[in-house]
This record gives C-alpha cells, sequence and structure tokens, in this order.
C-alpha cells in the first residue's frame, strides 16, 4: 500500500488535465454533475457514443463525495482521477490476493510490486479515464477464474457469482474487452488440455445472465436515449474502426506491442524479459498454463488490431508480472538465452537513462531555462540502476546465483523517486505545454474577472482541456471570420475571443470588413503536445465605439 501510494501520489493533484482522452472523459463527467442525466454521456453539445457510463458514475461519486467533504469541486481535475487510482490499487491487491494461489506467497508480493511500478499503471493512475478501473475488474475475474482452473471442485457458488459480477462491471467500463480476457484464455485452455472441467465450476448457466443483468439495466436506458445511436457509434464507428484502421492516427505495425514492451513495464520488463523462456518451458504445470493462457491470446490479438497504444495490453501485466516472479523466486530457475538477458539489462538501462534525460532536458527545450527540481531526475535514476544492479548480485550471466527477487523488489522501489521528479518536479511545471489553464487564467486576471463560458470563444485550439479548463458552454469558432463574427453579435461588449496566430490575419480582415474595432488584452505562447505544433493566442474584446 505504502508503495503504491510512493509510485502513485506524486503528481496526482498538480498535473493539469490532459489531452485528449482524460479531458474528454472528465468534461463529460462534470456535464452528468451538472445535468443530473446519468444516462447520456455528452462532451459540450455532441454526444459521446463509445464507451459505457461505469467510469463515469464512478467519477462522479468522488466529484460529489470530494465537494460534500470540502476537499475539492468538480473544477478540480483530480477528484476525477481517484477512480484510476482506487482501480490500480484493487488491480495490485486483486494480484497479490490470487496470485498467491497460482505462485506462492512470496512471488504473488513480489508480482504485485512490479505490477505498482510499471510505467504504463502508474500513468494510468494519473488519468482520468477508464483502464486502470478495468485492469481491477479483469484482475478479480482472471484471478478467480484461475481458482476454479486449478481446483474446480473445491470453487462455491459465491466465487463464481463474484467472478461474474467483476465481468458485468468491466462490461460497464469498456464494453466488452472485459469478457474477451477470459473467453481467449478459457478456448485457449479447453483447446490444450482437451477438455474444461472448470467450466462447471464456473457454472455459466446462471452466471451469463448475472453478468447481462448487472449491465444491461443501462444499455437499455442508453438505447432508449439515443434511439440505438450508441450501439450504431459505439460498434461500428468506435470498435470496428479500432479493428481495421488507425484510429485517431493511433496506427502501429504487428509487433508494436513487443517493440513497447520496455517502455511500458519498465522497470518490471527487465526481470519479465528474462522469465519468459523458462515459463514456456514449463507450460505443462497448471498455474503457469494457466497464467499463458492469459497472456498468449490476448496479446495476439492486440497485436492484430490496427489501432494501438502502450496501455491496451494491460490486462494481461498481472499474469506476466506474476511469471516474472516466480521465475525469480526460484532456487532452480533456468537462466535466460545470453542475448534476451543483455537485451533486458540494456532495456532497463536505457529507459532510465532516457526518462532521466528528458526530464532533466524538457525545461530547457520548451522554455530555454534550467530547472533544478527537474535536474534531479539524473541522480534519482542513477539510484535506480545503482541499487538494482547491486541488489541483483552475481555476475552479468550468473542467473541461478543472482538474487532476482531481491532486484526486482529493489528496482519497484527505487524507482519511485525518479517518477516523483517527473510526475511533480518537472511534468506540472513544463508550462508551454498546459494551455488551457494558461488561457483560464488569462481570462480571471481581466478587468472585471473572467467572461461566463458562452461570452469565450477561441480558434485554432479546440482541445478538450480547454473545455474542461473555461467552462461547458464554451465556443469553439471554426476560423478567424467565424471569431470576428462573434464579437460583432456582441452588443454589451462582454464577448472575448482568443485567435490562434495562424488564423490571425483571417480575423483582422474579417473584424475590419465589418467595420469592428479590436481591444487587444494579452497573448500567451505555447506548444500544443496533441499536435506538435507551436502556437500563440493573442485575446481580443471589440473595442469600445
Amino acid at each position: 500500500m505504502l508503495l503504491c501510494l510512493a509510485l502513485w501520489l506524486p503528481g496526482f493533484f498538480t498535473l493539469p488535465p490532459g489531452d485528449r482522452d482524460e479531458s474528454r472523459f472528465a468534461q463529460a463527467t462534470r456535464q452528468m454533475v451538472e445535468t443530473g442525466d446519468y444516462v447520456r454521456i455528452r462532451f459540450g453539445e455532441v454526444e459521446r457514443n463509445k464507451k459505457p457510463a461505469g467510469i463515469h458514475w464512478a467519477q462522479a461519486a468522488s466529484v460529489h463525495a470530494a465537494e460534500a467533504l470540502g476537499l475539492g469541486t468538480r473544477d478540480d481535475i483530480w477528484p476525477y482521477r481517484v477512480p484510476s487510482l482506487l482501480g490500480a490499487l484493487l488491480a495490485v491487491l486483486a494480484t497479490h490476493h490470487f496470485g498467491r494461489g497460482l505462485v506462492g506467497r512470496r512471488p504473488a508480493f513480489l508480482g504485485a510490486a512490479l505490477l505498482a511500478s510499471c510505467l504504463v499503471l502508474v500513468a494510468e493512475a494519473h488519468i482520468a479515464k477508464t483502464d486502470a478501473a478495468l485492469l481491477a475488474a479483469v484482475g478479480a475475474a482472471m484471478g478467480l477464474f484461475g481458482q476454479a482452473y486449478l481446483r474446480p471442485d473445491a470453487f462455491p457458488a459465491r466465487r463464481a457469482a463474484g467472478f461474474w459480477l467483476a465481468l458485468g462491471l468491466g462490461v460497464l467500463l469498456k464494453g466488452p474487452v472485459a469478457p474477451a480476457v477470459p473467453l481467449l484464455a478459457g478456448i485457449t485452455l479447453a483447446a490444450a488440455d482437451r477438455g474444461a472441467p472448470w467450466l462447471r465450476a464456473l457454472r455459466p448457466g446462471w452466471g451469463v445472465p448475472l453478468l447481462l443483468l448487472a449491465a444491461a439495466p443501462w444499455f437499455v436506458a442508453i438505447g432508449i436515449a439515443t434511439e440505438g445511436r450508441f450501439f450504431a457509434e459505439a460498434v461500428g464507428g468506435d470498435m470496428l474502426a479500432k479493428v481495421g484502421s488507425g484510429e485517431e492516427s493511433h496506427w502501429g505495425p504487428p509487433g508494436y506491442y513487443l517493440l513497447t514492451f520496455g517502455i511500458a513495464a519498465f522497470p518490471a520488463a527487465w526481470i519479465v524479459l528474462r522469465a519468459l523462456p523458462g515459463a514456456w518451458r514449463a507450460r505443462t504445470r497448471p498455474a503457469t498454463r494457466f497464467l499463458l493462457a492469459w497472456i498468449v491470446p490476448v496479446w495476439l490479438l492486440f497485436e492484430a488490431v490496427a489501432t494501438k497504444l502502450p496501455h491496451y495490453t494491460l490486462p494481461v501485466f498481472p499474469a506476466l508480472m506474476l511469471l516474472a516472479a516466480a521465475w525469480a523466486m526460484d532456487p532452480l530457475r533456468a537462466p535466460p538465452p545470453r542475448w534476451l538477458a543483455r537485451l533486458a539489462d540494456a532495456g532497463f538501462v536505457a529507459v532510465a537513462s532516457g526518462l532521466a534525460v528528458l526530464a532533466a532536458a524538457l525545461p530547457y527545450a520548451l522554455a530555454h531555462r534550467v530547472a533544478p527540481a527537474a535536474l534531479l531526475a539524473l541522480p534519482a535514476a542513477a539510484l535506480l540502476l545503482r541499487g538494482a544492479f547491486a541488489a541483483r548480485g552475481g555476475g552479468a550471466g550468473a542467473a541461478a546465483t543472482a538474487q532476482w527477487g531481491r532486484a526486482g523488489l529493489a528496482a519497484a522501489v527505487l524507482v519511485a523517486p525518479l517518477y516523483a521528479v517527473v510526475l511533480e518536479g518537472t511534468a506540472p511545471r513544463l508550462e508551454a505545454v498546459w494551455i488551457a489553464p494558461r488561457v483560464a487564467a488569462a481570462l480571471r486576471a481581466l478587468p472585471g474577472g473572467a467572461p461566463a463560458a458562452e461570452d469565450f470563444g477561441i480558434v485554432g485550439f479546440h482541445e478538450p482541456s480547454l473545455v474542461f479548463a473555461v467552462g461547458t458552454r464554451t465556443r469553439l469558432l471554426r476560423d478567424g471570420a467565424a471569431a470576428a463574427r462573434f464579437l460583432a453579435e456582441d452588443g454589451a461588449r462582454r464577448r472575448v475571443v482568443a485567435v490562434a496566430d495562424r488564423d490571425e490575419a483571417a480575423f483582422r480582415e474579417a473584424a475590419a470588413a465589418l467595420g469592428l474595432g479590436l481591444a487587444e488584452l494579452g497573448s500567451l505562447a505555447g506548444l500544443n503536445p496533441s499536435r506538435g505544433r507551436r502556437l500563440t493566442l493573442t485575446l481580443y474584446r471589440a473595442a469600445a465605439g
């Protein structure tokens, strides 16, 4: 628990809302809270028919709790992140709890620690969206599935009910992804074992209806509320688009997850890569076979899907960490091939060094200034590398004598200072990339205070973080001419527009054609990381007279 908090709390409260998914999820939840409509999911006036409402309900409950306790408001981003933090924590606890029956008590503890320290889970614990919570549901369901697989004659009905309810929760979080994991694992196990005695233990006769009962009420309600549009857009416009093409430019070739695993699973990949050959050789052992059946078909499925993002394979990470921990704690473990050991060492050093250099260099690259807090990433990375290699002991190829359990735990603990520097000391202070909060601050600093959201329009920067920072009714204008017309319609001269430098000429030309005088209120420059483009926004109001 303390390790999880040390890894995940830095930056949790200080990182501004991110683009694009986090701000989309948080803004849709805020509109639920504002309107009291907990069935339809909207971003502004647009229906967001992509994911079910489960994560929005969890975020709304967190926001209501924060406001009731006086700890935060619906305009703060951190209450929306609480379900992700709790989901990550529950996933780690599930890995430890169910891992004890699969690999033993001590390896289960190490596997949970390795999972908690994985870079992709640390990132997801800081982001207000579905994936950390989904991991908790999948981890619980697969843990119960593992018990049914290993001991089908001693699997009570209450655990079967827990399995199906966990899948129902997963469906409410992210649709078919959650049931796909045990389905693929079950097909693989049934083919490998030429039988499925565990299926009767799971009691699908009443379990599947229980799953449907947990998820169906909202699906019926949203189908009625949107006249079926939710299903047409969620299946045809989101899920099938991800399968057939790289949605939103998130395309990746087959092998993408294998190539990026060293980063996504850092620092645990250092041990996972070493453990995989031995796990494959031990695939006849029931627990190892179950963990491999959890990993392999799901991994191949995501490699085949055209749309790829680093967190998509997160549902198999608990199994990977348990396999790695079992190998690390086995005194009779077989050494990996020398090339693989060297690759694992090189990847560990490269990712640690790369994170440190990136954290130290970004403030200068973006703002031409040296940030002392960011420079602490360099000694933090050195501490991690020195401590992990020292804890391992043995020579470079001495896998049989090296203390890999101790090395894995040391890496999981010693990576915390590096993450703290990156997430607390560096990222929140990169003002150039946090454009939306700076726009909101500039509006609040105007004489007379910030205009109402409906009296503020912007052209050239339409990222979701801006809507969350300024307000639901912010006017996202198409071009410079639309910005000029937006000001010209304002009889009381309350309106303010922000115009990006690319639209400046068209805006001024349209304003001149309308006979509109302009009062410049200030400007700010930054970098839109979603587009990789620098821009300058200038605030205008119609001149008096």
